[in-house]
C-alpha cells in the first residue's frame, strides 16, 4: 500500500528546522510508544548531526508496558541519548524532562549564560503539544486527535535559562520500509482519507493475532477466528454490525472501528514492534535496495555498452 501524505508546510517545516539547528542545544524527539521506531524520523539523522536527543515516548498507557521497557533500554544505549516513557495518566513523569535536558546537555556543552534550547520534534498526532502543554503549565500549542495541527515553529519560554522550540509534526516523503508505513496508518499518524482503512486494519490484525491473540478475543468474543486477518476482520464486522449491500460486511466500515478501538486504547496495551524486529527490517530493507541499485546500475551499464557498440557500428560503417 501506498501512503501519499505529505503535506506542503511539512517540507517547509523541514527547511525550517534544519535552518534554526546551530542554536539548538538539544532535541527533544516525541515518539509513540506504540512504534518507538516508526515514529522515529529518518529526516532527524540528517539534520541534527550530532546533537543529544531526549527521546519521550508519548501514550505509553497505551502500549504493552514490558515492550516500552525493551525500547528504553535500547535508546538509552548511547552515551549522547537517553529516553523516558510518559503518558497523560502520570504527570509527574513529565517532570523529569528538563533535569533529563539538563544532564544531555552538561555531558556535551560548556556553560553559557543565554538560555539553551530544546528543539521539539516528532511525527505528527504523536502528543507534542500536549507535551508542552503540560510542560508549562499553559496552553501553547494546539491539541487534537487529528495529525498536523501544528503548523509554524513557535519558541516557548519553560524556565530562566531553557527555552522550547516547537516545531510542526513532520513525516517523509517515502517510506523505505513498508511495514513503517502501516503501522503509522495505524496509529493515526496520517489523515484516515490517505489510506484505505480495511488494508491498514488487516496489516495490524496480522500482527495483533500473534502476539495479543488473547486481548481480541477479550474484546470481541471468544469464538473470533485467529487464523487469518481477513477472516478476522470479517468477523469483528458481523459483530458490531457493519453490515453493507447483499448482507455482506462492510470491511471499510469494519477496519476504521478496529482502527478506532485500537487507538482509543480499548483492546488494551499494544506495541507494534520491538528492536528485534526492527534490526530484521532494516537489514530486509537494505538488502531490498541494495538490488534495486544492483538493477538500476545494471540496466545503466547495458546502456552505455549498447551506445557504445551503435557508434562503433556507425564508425565501421563510415569507412571506405
Amino acid at each position: 500500500m501506498t501512503i501519499n501524505w505529505f503535506p506542503g508546510h511539512m517540507h517547509k517545516a523541514r527547511k525550517e528546522m534544519a535552518k534554526v539547528l546551530p542554536e539548538i542545544d538539544v532535541i527533544l524527539e516525541v515518539l509513540d510508544a506504540r512504534i518507538p521506531w516508526s515514529s522515529d524520523n529518518p529526516m532527524l539523522t540528517d539534520i541534527a548531526k550530532h546533537k543529544p536527543v531526549l527521546r519521550v515516548l508519548t501514550k505509553s498507557d497505551l502500549a504493552d508496558k514490558s515492550r516500552t521497557e525493551e525500547w528504553l533500554e535500547f535508546f538509552r544505549s548511547n552515551e549522547q541519548q537517553d529516553a523516558l516513557a510518559i503518558s497523560t495518566a502520570e504527570p509527574a513523569k513529565y517532570k523529569e524532562i528538563p533535569e533529563r535536558l539538563k544532564a544531555l546537555v552538561t555531558v556535551t556543552k560548556t556553560p553559557r549564560l543565554k538560555s539553551r534550547v530544546a528543539m521539539v520534534v516528532g511525527i505528527p498526532n504523536v502528543g507534542k503539544s500536549t507535551l508542552i502543554n503540560k510542560l508549562t503549565g499553559r496552553v501553547h500549542a494546539k491539541t487534537g486527535n487529528e495529525p498536523a495541527i501544528t503548523k509554524r515553529q513557535q519558541l516557548i519560554i519553560l524556565t530562566d535559562s531553557w527555552n522550547l522550540r516547537d516545531t510542526p509534526g513532520v513525516l517523509w516523503p517515502k517510506f523505505e520500509n513498508a511495514a513503517s508505513g502501516y503501522r503509522l496508518a495505524a496509529t493515526g499518524a496520517v489523515r484516515d482519507t490517505a489510506m484505505d482503512s480495511a488494508e491498514v486494519a488487516s496489516y495490524l490484525l496480522d500482527h495483533l493475532i500473534v502476539e495479543y491473540g488473547d486481548a481480541l478475543r477479550a474484546r470481541y468474543g471468544a469464538e473470533l477466528p485467529l487464523n487469518d486477518s481477513v477472516d478476522t476482520l470479517e468477523c469483528i464486522g458481523r459483530k458490531r454490525g457493519c453490515i453493507g449491500a447483499g448482507a455482506m460486511v462492510d470491511f471499510d466500515r469494519a477496519g476504521r472501528l478496529l482502527l478506532q478501538e485500537f487507538r482509543d486504547g480499548l483492546l488494551g496495551g499494544m506495541t507494534l514492534e520491538t528492536p528485534a524486529i526492527r534490526l530484521k527490517e532494516l537489514q530486509e530493507t537494505e538488502a531490498r535496495l541494495a538490488k534495486i541499485a544492483a538493477k538500476k546500475e545494471a540496466r545503466k551499464e547495458k546502456k552505455t555498452q549498447e551506445r557504445a557498440e551503435n557508434r562503433a557500428r556507425k564508425n565501421a560503417a563510415k569507412r571506405p
